[in-house]
This record gives C-alpha cells, structure tokens and sequence, in this order.
C-alpha cells in the first residue's frame, strides 16, 4: 500500500465513512444530554445516518465561524481552485507552488491511520495523500532549518469568522524537522478515496499520526522552514492546555481530562473505553525522535 511504510492496519480496521463524517454531531448530541464524557461508550452506529446535506452543515472550522451550522452557511465561500502554496524560508527553491504543480509530482497514496482527537475520541481513517518529506525535498532543504511551519487560509471576504478574535488569525502550527521528514507525516488530499471537503481542509491538510489531531493544521496556503520553533496557535492561545509536541500520551493527561483511554467512534453501543496507546500506537516508529527528552515537560 504504501511505497516506505509498512502499515499494521486494514480496512476491516477503518471506521465506517458515514461514521467519520456523522462524528461531530454524535459528541454535540451527547453534551446536550450531559452525556459527553461519561457516556464514551456510545456511537455514532447507533444514530440513523446522515446525508451528505447533514455532514456538511455540522462541523467545527472556526474561520467560519463558531457556530457548528456555520461552515454549512459559508464553506462553499472558500475558493479551493486555483490553489497554491507558498513555500519559503530556508529552502533552495522558495516560490508559489500550485496544488496541481505539487500533484503532479508526488507520489498519492492511501494510508489507513489511527486518528486521535486530544478530546478523547478516536478513530481508524483511510487518507490519501503524499509524504511531507517529498514536497519538501523538492523545495530543497537548507542545512540550518530545524523546525517547519504551517498556515491556514485566511481570506476573510469568505471566511466571516475571521472577524471574530476566536484565535489569531490565520491558523498556524509546527513541527520539529526531523517529525516534518518523518515517511508517517502526510500531506492529505483525500478521504475514503474523495477529496476532502472544504470544511474538512480543503484541498491539502497534513495528517501526524501519533500527534493529537488539531496538529494536523487544514486548508494549507504556506509552509515556512525556519531554524527557530514557529509559534502555533493553540500553543499561543491556552499554554498551560495546548504544548508544541502534542504527542498522544496516555500518561500525561489534559488539564481538564484524563488521556489514558478513548472512545472509539463508531464501536457500538455498549462498546468499552480502550486504553490509549503511547504516540497512538507508532511508538515503534517514532519514539526514538524523542530519545533522552521529558515528555511531560514537552507535552
């Protein structure tokens, strides 16, 4: 399946696509009911499934605003073609690389990844897309870059929650080099064999997987290599909640939540919380990037 990475997961594995889509309004559906976090072992399964119509009016992507109908009112405000990204910093080749450019180069793949939101819910996930290091490698990267930094679109003719102070805008995240070149990290094109919809991140969002989701930034316009750690927006906004690293770790817990075990979408009705796996189950894969460093105190 994947040209440089053995995958340990198949598609009996994947959470079903209806399921994926339909997630957010299970979890709003149980905080109505107070149900949220006591209740992890409910599912979407166990709601009748919804329309595309449905999915797309219910979504959080706070550059349309905070409201969950709100990307449904103006997702379709976001122009995703023509698309580029910007590309600079310490590289050999900066410049404006549009999305068909970048396609036309890389090599799409499917990879089936365990997703885990720092919310406490999961799930198993078909992307397609194409590995980070490769878009990267034809940028050319200088010998002093150490960190890579990303950011959201911002547009806000067609983004109206951009007038609200939610974040500081646009929304930024980053890793540490070695985990931008790492063959896991992805730049996602696809789900289910689909593009991804505007208000899922359209056209390209990077995909970490042993990194808590809100890492794997939507709806790219720049990538910036840089020899200092980039700022990132949740980090920036609540420190003491959101740190730079991210990683999936079951014991260190979230301030307002525990870690050590999930919910997983999509499991049944009287499915059990299972145990959170230490980087989300890569621990083979990337453990060592973090050798001789306290993980709590990166959190």
């Amino acid at each position: 399946m994947a040209h440089r990475w053995k995958n340990d997961l198949s598609y009996g594995d994947v959470t079903p696509e209806h399921v994926y889509l339909n997630r957010r309004q299970v979890i709003a559906g149980l905080a109505g009911t107070g149900l949220a976090v006591a209740a992890g072992s409910l599912s979407a399964e166990t709601l009748e499934p919804n329309s595309w119509e449905e999915i797309t009016t219910y979504n959080n992507f706070y550059e349309f605003g905070t409201g969950k109908e709100d990307p449904a009112k103006y997702a379709h405000q976001m122009k995703t073609d023509p698309w580029s990204v910007k590309i600079d910093g310490l590289v050999d080749n900066p410049g404006e690389y549009s999305f068909q450019d970048i396609l036309s180069e890389m090599t799409v793949e499917e990879r089936i990844y365990r997703f885990r939101c720092v919310e406490a819910w999961s799930m198993i996930v078909p992307w397609n897309g194409f590995e980070l290091g490769d878009l990267l490698a034809m940028a050319g990267v200088q010998e002093g870059a150490k960190y890579a930094a990303f950011e959201t679109l911002l547009r806000p003719s067609e983004m109206p929650g951009t007038a609200y102070r939610t974040i500081d805008w646009p929304y930024r995240e980053g890793l540490r080099l070695d985990e931008a070149l790492h063959p896991l990290t992805i730049m996602a094109t696809g789900i289910y064999g689909k593009p991804i919809p505007n208000q899922n991140g359209a056209p390209l969002r990077l995909v970490v997987p042993w990194k808590y989701g809100f890492k794997s930034i939507k709806s790219i316009v720049r990538i910036t290599l840089t020899d200092k750690e980039p700022p990132t927006s949740w980090s920036t906004l609540i420190p003491g909640e959101y740190g730079f690293y991210s990683n999936v770790n079951p014991k260190v817990d979230h301030p307002r939540w525990s870690q050590a075990s999930e919910r997983r979408i999509g499991g049944g009705l009287f499915s059990k919380r299972q145990p959170t796996l230490m980087f989300n189950g890569y621990e083979n894969e990337v453990a060592s990037l973090y050798e001789g460093m306290d993980l709590a105190q990166n959190y």
